[in-house]
């Protein structure tokens, strides 16, 4: 095709991909809404809502236009980026394109609307059984979801496990078998760390149970924020059952928290988490900005956002050497008596759990690897959803040496499979260990960040992930990604020498 000609199919294509943007954050309006504000008896028809805009979007992937259109570009099987001509930003956009409409033409109308349907109605119903820890209640709702998880990935096909199609929605051209050998690898460290750790004299973190009034951690929560370069008129802050990210637009994007008021870590570290997340939606190449290329290439690489900011800077003790005295200022009550050194130990407690997104950073690897295993389990078909609760708190007990009691401390804490999110687990654990390897780069780049966080200065550190990570948006896969910033693949190395460094300190196990 004649370079003119190609331009304008390049641009017929930008302007069907706006159309599909557009949709897409109405899509995610919608889900906000349901997760932070609308009225319980709007449960019912905000199932038929998503359902239907979920057809809608499906169906505008999958359409023979877009085929048509990504046909002319030379876009095919083996040439996915489509002609060699195209410009580096266009080729991964043709690329990004080809992929979601040959996944779309694998799947049926029918099947995409009860997907959504029974996700929107799944959450509605966990939420229910969580706060009444009942789940029988939840049951059908999540057989339902695990059977059409199976028949989703059965219609796109796999090579080696059902797992893998799953997987590949949020961990693109990752396996169920590089999953499994890095969890191995992962869980053969953490697990003597841990019990280290257990043997070494503990650290007192009675103090983070207090009085801790909502008001007074919204405002400080709210001040931290802006600090980081959280945009105030680019982006909200809510309360939802379970702390999330959404993007409904270029310049909207949303994140939630939970308050505790008896436990300051729940809001405010969920806080730091979400706005890692939030600046990646929002730290997108002014060149691809309103296009598909505008998301996170995986949500690992996402993960690995969230997990910088609430952890490597958030409970360091450089951060905390330029917060604590304002935090002490908002809560005198509780940290009156508690100096800088007592705080930063309290909040990096080394502790088997049972909650997810309270563990600590050590042990929260064995929560990801307990849920991987059991929802792999799920959809192979080596266990059902009735047995699911029992084979919880064994696998729990087996990782973690600590057993729930109650299925909200179990199989009920997590949103994710309440949505259909099954495959989405493991990208925690790998956001972690990209965390620890950026991380590293950053500094080798810089110089070292505790410099930076100790003054207050987050301007540089912002601007760094901006330019290395944020910017590329689904431009580059992870894996060029991860290879453009450290020169090397993804590996649990990094993780691992900051785990020893940090806890070994904390814990004199070094």
């Amino acid at each position: 095709m004649a370079e003119t000609g190609l331009a304008a199919v390049m641009a017929a294509i930008r302007d069907f991909d706006r159309e599909l943007q557009l949709l897409k954050h109405g899509t995610a309006l919608l889900q906000w809404d349901q997760e932070t504000c609308m009225p319980s008896a709007a449960a019912a028809e905000r199932a038929e809502q998503l359902g239907l805009f979920e057809t809608l979007v499906h169906d505008r992937i999958a359409s023979g236009r877009l085929g048509e259109l990504l046909e002319q570009t030379g876009a095919g099987p083996d040439a996915p980026s489509g002609s060699e001509s195209l410009s580096e930003q266009d080729s991964a956009l043709v690329r990004f394109l080809f992929r979601e409409h040959s996944i779309a033409r694998k799947l049926p109308r029918e099947l995409v609307g009860r997907l959504a349907r029974a996700a929107s109605s799944g959450q509605t119903a966990w939420r229910a059984a969580r706060a009444h820890d009942d789940f029988a209640a939840f049951k059908p709702h999540l057989e339902e979801l695990v059977a059409l998880a199976m028949q989703r990935a059965d219609c796109l096909g796999y090579r080696d496990q059902r797992y893998d199609a799953l997987l590949d929605q949020y961990e693109p051209y990752m396996t169920t078998a590089e999953v499994r050998r890095v969890f191995d690898e992962l869980e053969q460290s953490l697990v003597p760390l841990v019990a280290e750790i257990g043997e070494a004299p503990q650290v007192n973190s009675a103090f983070l149970y207090g009085e801790y009034p909502e008001a007074q951690q919204a405002e400080f929560g709210r001040r931290v924020l802006s600090a980081i370069g959280w945009p105030a008129d680019r982006g909200r802050l809510d309360c939802s059952t379970h702390p999330f990210t959404i993007g409904l637009g270029r310049d909207d994007v949303r994140i939630t928290t939970r308050y505790d008021e008896n436990f300051f870590n729940s809001a405010f570290f969920s806080i730091l988490h979400e706005a890692g997340h939030g600046h990646y939606e929002l730290g997108f190449g002014e060149e691809i900005r309103g296009s598909c290329l505008a998301d996170g290439t995986s949500l690992g690489i996402h993960e690995s956002q969230s997990r910088f900011w609430e952890n490597i800077a958030g409970r360091s003790r450089a951060f905390w050497r330029y917060y604590y005295p304002q935090l002490q200022q908002v809560f005198p009550s509780p940290l009156a008596d508690i100096d800088l050194e007592s705080f930063y130990r309290g909040i990096n407690q080394v502790k088997p759990s049972l909650i997810r997104v309270e563990a600590d950073e050590v042990t929260y690897g064995l929560h990801v690897i307990l849920r991987f295993r059991l929802e792999l389990g799920l959809v192979e078909n080596e266990l059902t959803v009735k047995d699911l609760p029992e084979a919880w708190r064994e696998e729990s007990r087996r990782l973690l040496g600590v057993v729930p009691e109650r299925d909200v401390e179990g199989v009920l804490q997590d949103v994710h499979w309440s949505m259909g999110g099954f495959g989405y687990f493991p990208t925690y654990a790998l956001g972690n260990l990209y965390a620890a390897q950026f991380t590293e780069t950053l500094e080798q780049e810089l110089g070292p960040l505790a410099g930076f966080l100790e003054r207050g200065e987050f301007e540089p550190i912002l601007a760094w992930l901006r330019r290395a990570i944020h910017r590329h948006g689904a431009a580059r896969t992870a894996e060029e990604l991860v290879h453009s910033i450290t020169g090397g693949p993804l590996a649990a190395d990094a993780f691992m020498r900051y785990l020893r460094t940090k806890f070994g300190e904390i814990y004199s196990t070094a």
